[in-house]
């Protein structure tokens, strides 16, 4: 599985992501399309952006009855993105029809994970507020183990739980990390964070990178230090 770090363009409109991927000349970076910039823009800024090169995670989050999601995910596989999510709170029977959704009549379809735990979230969160009293990583392994029976290729977790989700699913089975800032920047609103560094030793194989590259004064530089401290 080979590594990459995805920029979160997380902005409000389309202008300003356009602007934004104009200043990489050299390369193409992958690209993760939230819910603020789609439902601003709507399904043409992913189409745009695919026009230019770029590889897309769209980060939608699908959370709903299984045959609501299915339906979903049937308008989403023809939008040509690379990668696609739903929530792992769902349930095994909406992971699986997300997946029948996605399949085109092909075969072929994006790369499909699911989010286990927002990396927003920690222990207190999770007892206090969401009355689940499991450790959070033995909630994050069991949440992994039941979206790869459901078929789907990863899961969404915090750095922390990478190398976890592996020993219990196996190396292929993808992890996608976010919460991952500079050692010398802002945790923001992320609770379980860890650098690009630390990230590649634990066993992330992609990282989700938003405001230390796109609020940094100089987003090409914070990339190309974000790709080394990854890559290596």
């Amino acid at each position: 599985m080979g590594r990459d770090v995805i920029i979160a363009c997380d902005f409000p409109e389309k202008s300003l992501v356009m602007d934004f991927l104009d200043l990489f000349t050299e390369r193409k970076p992958y690209v993760k399309i939230g819910m603020e910039l789609f439902y601003s823009s709507g399904p043409e800024i992913v189409r745009e952006i695919k026009k230019r090169g770029h590889r897309i995670f769209l980060d939608l989050k699908l959370h709903d009855i299984p045959n609501t999601v299915r339906k979903a995910m049937k308008v989403l596989a023809n939008l040509e993105v690379d990668m696609c999510n739903v929530h792992c709170a769902g349930g095994s029977e909406m992971m699986r029809a997300a997946v029948e959704g996605l399949t085109r009549e092909d075969g072929s379809r994006p790369l499909l994970i699911a989010v286990t735990q927002l990396t927003s979230v920690n222990q207190d969160i999770l007892e206090n507020d969401l009355m689940i009293e499991r450790a959070l990583p033995e909630v994050v392994d069991h949440y992994a183990s039941v979206a790869k029976m459901s078929g789907l290729d990863g899961v969404v977790c915090s750095p922390h739980e990478a190398g976890r989700v592996h020993e219990k699913c196996g190396k292929d089975f993808i992890t996608v990390t976010p919460g991952i800032r500079f050692a010398d920047s802002s945790s923001d609103d992320q609770k379980r964070i860890m650098t690009p560094e630390k990230a590649r030793e634990a066993g992330s194989d992609y990282i989700v990178v938003g405001r230390p590259i796109t609020a940094s004064e100089d987003p090409v530089a914070a990339y190309e230090r974000c790709m080394t401290e990854f890559i290596g």
